[in-house]
């Protein structure tokens, strides 16, 4: 099990940017596959991005390709989520979660954190 602290979060106009962290505690970091997920106003929990262990692969749900990029860091046991060009629609609580394997399915990861919230104003 990793433990997982979200930051970065907060109100941005539309248009605007921000820069999510996800720092991870425990010394096996580098060997998980790390995800965001996105839980908006009434909706089910959905999947954002995924990154392997190695940083080589990564994956985006369709509605945020080419305006978030995921990455990580894992001298620092972070993973990171940057969010450009950000819609009213992306208005989230954001959580990322730390899995086996770089899948796009919550079941695929085993350890998640508490969520930051994102709000985009129009």
């Amino acid at each position: 099990q990793v433990q997982l602290v979200e930051s970065g979060g907060g109100l941005v106009q539309a248009g605007g940017s921000l820069r999510l962290s996800c720092a991870a505690s425990g010394r096996t970091f580098s060997s998980y596959a790390m995800g965001w997920f996105r839980q908006g106003p009434g909706k089910d929990r959905e999947f954002v991005a995924v990154i392997n262990w190695r940083g080589g692969y990564t994956y985006y749900t369709d509605s945020v390709r080419g305006r978030f990029t995921i990455s990580r860091d894992n001298a620092k046991n972070t993973v990171y989520l940057q969010m450009n060009s950000l819609k009213p629609e992306d208005t989230a609580v954001y959580y990322c979660a730390a899995g086996g394997v770089p899948g796009t399915a919550a079941s695929s990861f085993g350890s998640w954190g508490q969520g930051t919230q994102v709000t985009v104003s129009s």
